[in-house]
């Protein structure tokens, strides 16, 4: 059981190696985990340098450009307070001037950094399958999902965050302090692996990680906006925003425009392409509403769970994920990486109740590479083929989440008690107030005892 501290004996398990042929049979997936993470990563390497395209739009603009500018500003010390489209934690500033600390290109350097983080939550993944009660299906699910996006995996810092809410999730079952840190380092990053901290076991687990994560995100926030300026700007624009055209909220609104019946406007605003006009403000209100509605549920679900088993916290972190995307305002591409990670979590633990999500999650990826950058032109314009991806591809994610939060209650309620048999209570033998078994004993020494004309009467 995952949530039994380890002892000595099972400190020892977990870290020596296994004798006997326990080697062989783990050595073949292994290999074939390692060999289609190195194929799928090479496919990808071919889509962002171009020799193999899905479609004509450059998606490693955002790094070159807006990252790449952002890199600029934020070395002179100060955050880039006149840019509307930095939405951003504090944190992500650490992202966003890392490359810089390699000696290749700024492009050249973020693509490595996204290849080294995401082969070590590769590493961490398969690691978490090799013990016991684990599966290598999480590290299928890394192989397999990640590649789906296409080239817009690496060419968007979500990745690196995906990797270290991984380890920080990976780690908080074991050691709660270090995972705690790990995740609060991600949510200054980009808010959402704070979110892996709900289902987090009742006790010193929860006090822990809790603990170690709120220090973690407060200490590294005061000092970046001690030491530059402008650290939470981003925040006043947040209630200026409106419905990012890819969001399940904007769904009605294409089908609107789509009819003739919309006339607003589609455009860039504050870093996404966003539509403004009529019935936006009511749109808007309602995704907040459903948002703090999922949270509730989220808050109701901790306080009547009657078990937590080894994959309840992975399981939890994901359902609490798929809440936050689907009722967001905004529904980027790179966001399915954040749910194709929590998935290969909970997926390295057999016992996960969230497989028939994986399903859908997987499915959902490949219509989101779809509807971007293939068909990105039509959702733009609301045309029909356009319109049903994302419809497909929403719908998809709202039916995840919905299963999600289902078997995630059903598999952490308490077991219905064990039902009382109440025996009919047995008649004593008249004049032998002793045990049945001696009674019976003495009835037959009687019978024998009788006329033969009267003991079969």
């Amino acid at each position: 059981m995952e949530l039994a501290p380890a002892g000595r004996t099972g400190s020892t398990a977990h870290l020596a190696l296994p004798s006997g042929p326990a080697p062989t049979r783990t050595r073949g997936p292994l290999w074939a985990l390692t060999g289609g993470w190195l194929a799928t990563r090479t496919l990808i390497v071919l889509l962002i340098l171009g020799i193999l395209k899905i479609s004509n739009t450059d998606v490693s603009t955002d790094v070159s450009v807006i990252y790449h500018g952002w890199y600029e500003v934020l070395r002179t010390g100060t955050f880039p307070l006149d840019d509307v489209t930095w939405q951003y934690p504090p944190g992500a500033a650490l992202v966003i001037l890392a490359p810089g600390l390699l000696p290749w290109s700024y492009l050249t350097s973020f693509f490595v950094l996204c290849g080294v983080l995401d082969a070590l939550a590769m590493f961490l993944l398969v690691r978490a399958g090799t013990r016991k009660g684990r599966s290598f299906l999480g590290g299928w699910m890394w192989v397999a999902g990640v590649p789906l996006l296409g080239p817009t995996v690496y060419c968007r810092y979500d990745i690196l965050v995906t990797a270290i809410a991984i380890a920080g999730l990976l780690a908080v079952a074991r050691r709660p302090g270090f995972g705690g840190l790990l995740l609060g380092l991600g949510g200054l990053l980009k808010i959402w692996p704070l979110l892996a901290l709900i289902g987090t076991p009742r006790g010193r687990r929860t006090r822990r990680s809790w603990t170690a994560a709120a220090a973690t995100a407060a200490a590294l926030g005061f000092l970046l906006t001690a030491g530059m300026n402008g650290a939470f700007e981003f925040l006043k624009f947040q209630t200026e925003r409106g419905i990012e055209i890819e969001s399940l909220g904007a769904l009605p609104l294409h089908f609107a425009r789509l009819t003739g019946n919309w006339h607003g406007t589609v455009t860039m605003n504050y870093g996404s392409v966003e539509m403004l006009g009529p019935w936006v403000p009511v749109v808007s209100k309602v995704m907040v509403a459903l948002t703090v509605t999922g949270f509730g549920w989220l808050l109701l679900w901790r306080l009547r769970a009657g078990r937590w088993q080894a994959s309840t916290t992975y399981d939890a972190a994901l359902t609490a994920l798929l809440i936050f995307t689907v009722t967001s305002r905004v529904i980027s591409p790179q966001y399915l990486v954040w749910i194709i990670g929590l998935t290969a979590v909970c997926l390295t633990v057999r016992g996960t109740s969230q497989r028939p999500v994986a399903v859908l999650i997987l499915i959902a990826t490949v219509l989101t590479t779809l509807e971007f950058p293939v068909l990105f032109g039509q959702v733009h314009k609301s045309q029909f083929w356009g319109v049903l991806v994302l419809s497909a591809r929403n719908l998809l994610l709202l039916a995840a989440t919905l299963v999600s939060c289902r078997r995630l209650w059903r598999s952490t309620r308490r077991p219905d008690a064990d039902p009382t048999v109440v025996l009919p209570a047995v008649e004593p033998v008249a004049g032998y107030p002793v045990r049945p078994g001696i009674a019976y004993e003495q009835a037959l020494l009687d019978d024998l005892g009788q006329p033969a004309g009267r003991a079969t009467t």
